[in-house]
């Protein structure tokens, strides 16, 4: 099996900060873009067409137009329909066939939106040769935090098929997309059986294999601070007693689930802040000190906007005081709304170098 020659393409939908991005291209990455708008922002920042993949299979043919205008290489493609636009539009794309493939544990299931079924591989690639499309590999995608390391050797065994039938018709099937949805928590466990699956499926296949661990690569690009802006008490709310049975006390903060905290919903994400006391301002008020526990609540008028429903902090918090999220990097300020009149624009501080061990230069930008 040949690995890929090039670094894999960093998904711009999970994080389009310029300073990122500009990052991963010095090193080295490619772009997995998935609108007109990303294309159009990575080549905003200098980098070249070549390294863009755009990943979307489902496309608007204005979409289509700017990609095959501006050099774009390499697109997808599930359905019947997207040849027939593909041909009128980029008759030259080099093109890739998505599959379906699914973990039932993944926290965002993608499979049921996307992915030619198995039954529809061969009457589509007969179609592509039909209108002499170039079809060059095939991808799949199991979803976005996904838990499951067999739903790889599935994924894996069908893909197989794929290329088989693609080689059959004669196409050049040299390039395998294993998608993304990596998580630092179970990547340990979850590449082994992918490479397991790889090895087994596509031995000495000269294949490249390339990945999309847009999640895995931002999520601790950020830390989030919130600013405490209300507190409602409900009882006492220390560890004295039976903390289980205590009702924790209501923090309102300046984000929330219509903002970076979007995931809370989407992929029933956990959030465990630490607090940040100011204590400048309280008048000389004292804080009690201890376990407290807090429900944390966003700004907005909405009573689904709560962050969570249960923290517990090292001592009491005060209005005015911060929260801080660590690995706050993926899909959060990507997905933030100004729902309620909110603002979706966030200031933002770029730790750019370390000079020594007690300095670093900081960019300040909104």
């Amino acid at each position: 099996m040949k690995c890929a020659d090039s670094a894999p393409p960093q998904a711009v939908k999970c994080n389009p900060d310029p300073h990122l991005l500009r990052f991963m291209a010095d090193l080295g990455l490619g772009f997995d873009c998935a609108s007109a708008a990303e294309i159009q922002l990575v080549l905003g920042l200098g980098i070249d067409s070549s390294r863009i993949i755009f990943s979307h299979p489902c496309k608007a043919v204005s979409a289509l137009e700017l990609a095959s205008s501006r050099g774009v290489p390499l697109a997808m493609f599930d359905n019947s329909d997207e040849l027939d636009k593909i041909k009128s539009v980029s008759p030259g794309m080099r093109l890739l066939l998505r599959i379906y493939a699914q973990d039932d544990t993944a926290r965002v299931s993608l499979g049921k939106k996307f992915g030619a079924p198995l039954d529809t591989i061969l009457p589509l690639l007969l179609k592509a040769r039909a209108l002499d499309l170039k079809v060059v590999g095939v991808s799949f995608h199991i979803g976005s935090a996904a838990s499951d390391p067999k739903a790889f050797a599935t994924a894996a065994r069908d893909a197989l098929r794929a290329f088989d039938q693609g080689r059959e018709l004669g196409f050049d099937m040299g390039i395998l997309d294993v998608g993304g949805g990596f998580q630092h928590s179970n990547f340990e466990a979850m590449a082994p059986t992918l490479r397991l699956a790889l090895e087994h499926e596509f031995p000495s296949r000269n294949v490249r294999i390339i990945a999309e661990p847009g999640r895995y690569y931002a999520r601790s690009y950020y830390t989030m601070a919130c600013k405490v802006i209300s507190r409602r008490k409900q009882n006492r709310n220390t560890d004295e007693g039976n903390s289980a049975a205590t009702v924790p006390d209501m923090l309102y903060q300046n984000d929330g689930i219509y903002g970076c905290f979007m995931n809370r919903v989407t992929e029933e994400e956990v959030f465990v802040p630490s607090l940040i006391p100011i204590d400048k301002g309280h008048g000389g008020v004292s804080r009690r000190q201890g376990k407290h526990f807090y429900s944390l609540w966003g700004p907005t008028c909405d009573s689904v906007d709560c962050v969570s429903d249960r923290a517990v902090l090292h001592c009491e918090a005060l209005v005015g005081d911060w929260l801080k999220y660590p690995n706050m990097g993926a899909y959060t300020a990507a997905s933030a709304t100004s729902f309620n009149g909110f603002p979706n624009v966030y200031e933002i501080l770029y730790v750019i170098r370390k000079t020594n061990k007690n300095h670093c230069k900081v960019e300040k930008r909104n």
